[in-house]
C-alpha cells in the first residue's frame, strides 16, 4: 500500500518537491494510517488534532492518544481545543457543520503561518461513496454527485485511492494503533446509518457495487466538465460583476435553454440552498423589493435584476458600557460624560444622547435593531415600532442596517444617532445626567 500511495500521489501531483504538508489527525484508524504513511515516504509534514469536546473524556483521551503518538517521532504538531456546542448555537448551524468550519478555519490558519502548501485529510473510497449517496439525498446537482475530490485548493486527500477494507489491512499488517470512535456506531447520524445500514444491502445485492459506483462517479466527474464549460459561457453573459455585488439579467436568464439550472449554479457558490433558489426562481414576476438570504449573502429582486451583495459581518454583536467607562471605541468611537446637574445645558444634536442616569441600569448595551423591537419616540406619550419609525425618517436600507441601540435592560435608552426614548431624557427634576457623544 505504501508503494500504490507515493506512486497516486506522484500520477495525481497532490504534492510537489519540497512542499510541506499539514495532516489533520484525529487518532482514528484513517487518520494514523495516512500519518504511518507519512512517516515511511519521506515527506514533510507536521500534525494538527483538534478537541471539539463532543465525547467527554473521549475526547480527551484522543488528544492524548495524538500527543504521545508525535511525540515519539519528534513531530511538529498543533492541538486546538473548541467549544463545538457554543460556536454552532450561536451559529444557528448543527454541530457536524460547525466542528467543519472550525477544523478547516484552523487548519488555513496554521498553513499560512507555518509555512505548509497543503492540508491533507484521511478520507477514503468509503467517505466518497457515503457523500455521493448523503447528496443525493438532500437534492444537489451534477458537482455533488461527483463527491470529494483528491485535490481542492489548498486540501488534499491522497488516502482516496485505498477502501477502508484496505486501510484496515495496513493499520494490523503494521501494527498501528488507533482510537475507536464510539460515536461511528451511533445509528442516529446518517452518514452511520448509510455506513451499516444501505451500503452493506447495495453490496450484498450486487458486490461489484462499489467498484462499479466509483466508475460511475469518475464518469459523472468527465461530464461534468462538459457541462461547466457550457453554463459558464452562458453565465458570462448573464452575471454582471461589480465591486460589492453581482447582478443577475433577468431578462437574459429567461431566454437561456435552463434558467433554473443556471441559477442554481449561480447561487449555490453563494450558499444559497436549494429550496430558497427555488423561491427565488418563483419571484422572478413578483414585485420589486423581495429579499432572500444564505449565511453569507443578500438577493434582493428588482424589476429587471437580481442583485447579490455579502452579508456585513460583525466581529462583536453586542457591547458593553460599564458604569465608570469614559469612552468606546466599538463598534465606533463613543464619549461619555457626567457633568454636574446644576452645570448642564441640554445639546440638540442627533448624534448625542443626554440621558437622566438614574432611570438607567448599568451595564448599558449596545446592539444592533431586530424586527419587534419598540421604543417611546422623544416628545411623544405613546410607543413605536422601531421600524415604522424607520419609515417614518425615510431611512435607506444601508442606513437601517447600520443602526445601533443602546439598551438598558430590555429598554431601548436611544437609537443611536437618531432619536432618544423619552422615558430617559433629562427634566428639571433630573439629579444625575449621562451624555453619550458619537465621535
Amino acid at each position: 500500500m505504501l508503494q500504490q500511495f507515493i506512486r497516486n500521489i506522484e500520477e495525481k501531483q497532490l504534492i510537489k518537491t519540497g512542499q510541506k504538508v499539514l495532516l489533520a489527525v484525529s487518532g482514528g484508524i484513517d487518520s494514523m494510517v495516512l500519518l504511518h504513511l507519512f512517516e515511511q515516504s519521506g515527506f514533510e509534514y507536521g500534525v494538527v488534532h483538534c478537541n471539539f469536546h463532543l465525547r467527554d473524556e473521549e475526547s480527551d483521551g484522543d488528544e492524548q492518544f495524538v500527543r504521545l503518538q508525535v511525540e515519539e517521532h519528534g513531530t511538529p504538531a498543533w492541538f486546538k481545543d473548541f467549544d463545538t456546542k457554543e460556536y454552532a448555537r450561536l451559529s444557528g448551524i448543527s454541530i457536524e457543520m460547525a466542528a467543519r468550519e472550525l477544523r478547516y478555519n484552523y487548519f488555513e490558519q496554521l498553513r499560512a503561518e507555518h509555512g505548509f502548501e497543503l492540508i491533507a485529510t484521511a478520507h477514503h473510497q468509503d467517505d466518497l461513496i457515503e457523500t455521493f449517496f448523503l447528496n443525493l439525498s438532500r437534492k444537489t446537482g451534477i458537482k455533488g454527485l461527483t463527491g470529494i475530490k483528491e485535490k481542492a485548493g489548498n486540501i488534499i486527500r491522497p488516502l482516496l485511492f485505498a477502501g477502508r477494507a484496505d486501510i484496515e489491512k495496513y493499520a494490523a499488517k503494521h501494527y498501528i494503533e488507533f482510537r475507536e470512535d464510539s460515536s461511528n456506531n451511533e445509528l442516529v447520524f446518517q452518514r452511520n446509518f448509510l455506513r451499516h445500514k444501505i451500503l452493506p444491502l447495495l453490496q450484498e445485492w450486487n458486490p461489484a457495487f462499489q467498484k462499479n459506483l466509483l466508475a460511475s462517479i469518475e464518469n459523472l466527474r468527465d461530464a461534468e466538465q462538459v457541462y461547466r464549460f457550457t453554463l459558464d459561457k452562458d453565465k458570462e453573459l448573464l452575471v454582471e460583476d461589480a465591486k460589492d455585488e453581482i447582478g443577475i439579467d433577468i431578462r437574459k436568464l429567461r431566454n437561456t435553454p435552463f434558467p433554473k439550472l443556471l441559477l442554481l449554479e449561480v447561487l449555490s457558490p453563494l450558499n444559497f440552498n436549494p429550496a430558497v433558489i427555488e423561491e427565488v426562481f418563483q419571484s422572478l414576476d413578483a414585485e420589486s423589493g423581495k429579499k432572500f438570504f444564505s449565511s453569507s449573502h443578500r438577493l434582493v429582486k428588482d424589476r429587471d435584476f437580481l442583485f447579490v451583495d455579502r452579508l456585513k459581518e460583525q466581529k462583536e454583536h453586542i457591547y458593553y458600557i460599564e458604569e465608570n467607562d469614559m469612552e468606546l471605541f466599538e463598534p465606533f468611537d463613543i464619549s461619555i460624560e457626567m457633568p454636574d446637574a446644576e452645570e448642564f445645558q441640554l445639546i440638540r444634536d442627533a448624534k448625542v444622547a443626554c440621558i437622566d442616569r438614574d432611570t438607567i441600569q448599568f451595564p448599558l448595551l449596545i446592539r444592533k435593531w431586530q424586527q419587534g423591537d419598540y421604543f417611546q419616540p422623544l416628545g411623544m406619550s405613546g410607543m413605536k415600532k422601531v421600524s415604522d419609525f424607520f419609515i417614518d425618517q425615510k431611512l435607506p436600507l444601508h442606513e437601517k442596517e447600520n443602526t445601533w441601540l443602546l439598551c438598558s435592560g430590555k429598554k431601548i435608552v436611544w437609537i443611536m444617532g437618531h432619536r432618544l426614548d423619552d422615558r430617559f431624557k433629562v427634566t428639571s427634576e433630573s439629579r444625575n445626567i449621562l451624555i453619550l457623544k458619537i465621535g
